[in-house]
């Protein structure tokens, strides 16, 4: 069907996607499927000796995994193109059929989120010789090491140009901290959260003096979970994978965090609960979190969620009387 619709609009691509949605054990299947279309139906489509549409440059990136929650995905353009390298595509929040097609021809794909779309990353490696490097702006201590990391595939001008964006934001970084760090100082977070999130946002949390004391993925792979458990948190910290409703309230009742970051679903319950929520999937229609003006974003909502007075007016279940009851009613 594809190919004859293909036909009929005079070669113009059209792209067969068999799937459900959340598909699969993890519930990630369906990423894998996604992936697997565009290398057959786009990239595989673009003829070999084809004219490039464009005059390529030693510093085209493409930002791959990245869904522009919030405009995201323009905070991370902005810092990339301020250290000297220039993004021919996004991938696909704010991407194009255009950039799909263009992105063979970058010199490096900078991977957000992992789990969604590592597949197409490495088989771009594979076939085209592109490398890629998975990068993290969530917070000032991760945007510095990330933008070395990018950095290190290129030549000194874009090292030179990574260090001058870290020197030029520092200043703010510094307000940012100074006016909320004293605010958050020693709050603790509970997340539970798709894709990478339970595990990039640790580091934002700690440059505000929080501490992630639980963490979890909706549809994480074995090596989600040993990455987390070995670079982002500390021992004694609680992971936990696709729990249910009922086991989320149980272990944010036993653990009692002072904030809980998580989606939807979760939300409402939690704030009936007496708990400071904040949406980790659209960030509560706010953003952007990613790169240095968006932690200044991150920093006043943590605030405003946690320091709102509303929190005067109720209690969580392990701040009442009402909670032996409880447990002597299950």
């Amino acid at each position: 069907m594809s190919k004859a619709k293909s036909k009929e609009y005079d070669g113009k691509t059209i792209v067969p996607v068999r799937c459900e949605g959340f598909r699969g054990v993890s519930q990630s299947l369906g990423h894998h499927i996604a992936n697997d279309a565009i290398r057959d139906w786009v990239f595989d489509k673009i003829a070999p000796d084809a004219a490039p549409r464009f005059e390529p440059t030693p510093y085209d990136v493409a930002i791959i995994g990245d869904y522009n929650i919030g405009g995201d995905a323009w905070s991370s353009r902005i810092l990339l193109e301020e250290m000297g390298l220039r993004v021919i595509a996004q991938w696909s929040g704010d991407g194009s059929l255009a950039e799909l097609e263009a992105t063979p021809k970058a010199k490096l794909n900078v991977l957000h989120c992992y789990r969604s779309m590592n597949y197409i990353s490495r088989h771009m490696e594979e076939k085209y010789g592109i490398p890629w490097c998975e990068y993290n702006f969530f917070g000032p201590s991760k945007i510095a090491e990330s933008l070395r990391k990018i950095a290190s595939y290129f030549d000194g001008k874009i090292k030179e140009g990574a260090e001058q964006v870290i020197a030029k934001y520092q200043p703010l970084m510094d307000a940012v901290i100074a006016k909320y760090r004293p605010r958050l100082e020693g709050k603790t977070v509970m997340l539970f959260v798709g894709g990478l999130r339970p595990r990039h946002v640790i580091g934002a949390y700690e440059d505000l003096g929080m501490e992630v004391v639980g963490t979890g993925y909706e549809f994480g792979h074995n090596d989600d979970y040993q990455r987390t458990a070995q670079h982002y948190v500390k021992d004694g910290t609680l992971i936990y994978d696709d729990v249910t409703g009922y086991e989320f309230e149980k272990f944010v009742e036993k653990i009692q965090p002072d904030l809980v970051g998580s989606g939807i679903k979760e939300k409402y319950v939690f704030q009936k609960m007496g708990v400071p929520f904040r949406q980790m999937h659209s960030w509560d229609y706010s953003g952007p979190y990613h790169g240095y003006d968006g932690f200044a974003i991150f920093a006043r909502d943590m605030d405003m969620a946690i320091n709102s007075p509303v929190w005067k007016m109720t209690k969580a279940p392990w701040k009442t009387e009402e909670l032996p009851l409880l447990q002597a009613a299950e």
